[in-house]
């Protein structure tokens, strides 16, 4: 089997990279990070839903890592069938014109629902239909789509990226939406790994990260308790800086000896 994206020292060869949910947070964190790291006929392929933060970061790397890195955006809404084939399609268009020897596919994209509501209030299916097909169906047509497109070339090698959570392990009060999400995925990721042995599948915990999502939990969580331990968590200084969370995946993708489809937490690293 050929050695990850990451394996070796220096700039990773010819790898088209793609980063979902990267205006923000930890996904932007991440490719900021990854841009540097990527060589000559590299291309850096940005999926979000708000145009001008993306923009913005992609003209910031761009300019930054002097290696003419080509960086390529897509703002659209992974989670409506337009958005997702537009996303497949941009994919598929710098695969053709690229060929890149490396694909690395970064699933970051990811919401929290309403975590108001208790298991008895999600009634609506609209609502929870919406919720799973951004939240799951996007990262299984996108990454299905990625590898079909990539294909099997001699010498080439495949990473897919799974941002996953404690909650894929855990149910939490309030996030029957969201822990069921993250345990699908987790579990599809660990099929593909299955399925396609020399594709590298890992399933990313990040730890609590300082971010939005975190805002919302310990402010919009309907059970008290849970409100409180998010509360605690940020007052204590439990919660942990996007940039330093996403040092410790680039480096599991250097070193690239992690079991395929495996569950990684930031706090076992």
């Amino acid at each position: 089997m050929e050695p990850g994206p990451g394996a070796g020292s220096g700039r990773w060869a010819a790898t088209l990279c793609v980063v979902t949910g990267a205006s923000r947070g930890f996904g932007r964190c991440l490719a900021r990070l990854l841009a540097p790291r990527l060589g000559e006929g590299s291309v850096l392929l940005l999926l979000a839903r708000s145009a001008a933060p993306l923009a913005e970061l992609a003209a910031e790397l761009r300019g930054g890592t002097g290696t003419g890195l080509r960086v390529e955006v897509v703002a659209v809404d992974l989670g409506c069938e337009q958005g997702l084939r537009r996303a497949t399609d941009a994919l598929r268009e710098v695969v053709a014109e690229a060929r890149p020897g490396r694909l690395l596919l970064v699933n970051n994209a990811g919401s929290l629902g309403d975590i108001s509501k208790s298991f008895l209030d999600l009634t609506d299916p609209k609502e929870i239909n919406s919720y799973f097909a951004f939240n799951i169906t996007s990262a299984l047509c996108l990454t299905s789509s990625a590898l079909q497109a990539f294909g099997k070339e001699p010498g080439s090698s495949r990473t897919v990226v799974n941002i996953s959570s404690l909650c894929a392990l855990k149910p939490f009060k309030n996030w029957a939406l969201y822990c069921s999400g993250k345990a699908s995925r987790d579990m599809m990721f660990q099929v593909l790994a299955l399925e396609e042995p020399d594709v590298r599948v890992l399933n990313y915990a990040p730890g609590p990260l300082d971010t939005d999502m975190q805002l919302l939990a310990r402010t919009q969580t309907g059970d008290p308790e849970m409100r409180r331990f998010f509360q605690s968590l940020q007052e204590s200084g439990g919660l942990i800086d996007c940039t330093v969370s996403a040092q410790k995946l680039v480096k599991l993708l250097e070193e690239d000896t992690f079991h395929s489809g495996a569950h990684v937490d930031f706090h076992d690293i």
